[in-house]
């Protein structure tokens, strides 16, 4: 049996969509924590059938633009004396910032190592964004398997 305690204070991502969550880890650099953290993988749901749970220890600086790019339904839920004291909304961020990265070989972002990648959201619906050095659109080659 998999027994995973409860936590007094800290941060559960919850609904994340199954498969995503190691790529959430990454992104957000949780490697570098000093502090626990749990990711379960393929956790039963009753809305998705499985989905994937971060839990993370204390206080710790979550980047919300990050998690909202990769699945703006993923609930971040802040834990205070071992009850949810919070629980924040993602959307779609309007602007990228060192997310994701430009592929155009003849983007400025490609010579100037220095540059901040910098992407703006252009399409809502399609959730499709665009460099603002080239306009170059950015295409998650994930897309439709995990991200």
């Amino acid at each position: 049996m998999l027994n995973i305690d409860s936590l007094e204070k800290g941060i559960v991502l919850d609904h994340i969509r199954a498969g995503s969550s190691m790529k959430i880890y990454d992104l957000l650099h949780l490697a570098n924590l000093d502090c626990c953290v749990a990711v379960i993988k393929n956790a039963k749901s009753s809305k998705f059938g499985k989905k994937d749970i971060i839990k993370i220890e204390g206080t710790a600086d979550i980047d919300l633009d990050v998690l909202g790019y990769i699945d703006h339904n993923i609930t971040v839920n802040i834990i205070d004396d071992g009850k949810i004291i919070e629980k924040k909304q993602l959307v779609l961020p309007k602007i990228l910032k060192n997310v994701i990265k430009c592929k155009n070989p003849r983007c400025i972002t490609s010579v100037e190592e220095e540059i901040d990648h910098i992407f703006r959201l252009t399409d809502d619906s399609n959730q499709r964004y665009r460099c603002v050095y080239c306009e170059q659109e950015y295409q998650d080659k994930s897309e439709g398997t995990a991200g």
